[in-house]
């Protein structure tokens, strides 16, 4: 068990690295766009919100989804609330 999920984990950690890229390069899109302006730029963004962007977020909730598994798997409990940390602060 602890073989696969670090190997989740380690699938977990490189796909969210990729899709915060993927992200940061919509931005590049949109701003390219500025640029460019006219209908080109009208077809870049019409590009990015209707075709890339909805890949980039699909892909980013299997992403999480394959890293809470990886969680669930190690007993990690990252997502919970600490009651003995916020009582003594």
């Amino acid at each position: 068990m602890s073989k696969v999920s670090s190997v989740l984990l380690s699938v977990f950690a490189i796909g969210i690295l990729i899709c915060l890229f993927a992200g940061g390069l919509s931005l590049l899109g949109y701003a390219a766009a500025m640029i460019i302006g006219g209908d080109t730029a009208a077809a870049v963004c019409s590009f990015v919100l209707k075709s890339y962007l909805p890949v980039v977020i699909k892909t980013t909730s299997a992403v999480t989804g394959v890293g809470l598994i990886g969680m669930y798997l190690t007993k990690q409990k990252e997502l919970t609330v600490n009651n003995e940390n916020v009582a003594k602060k």
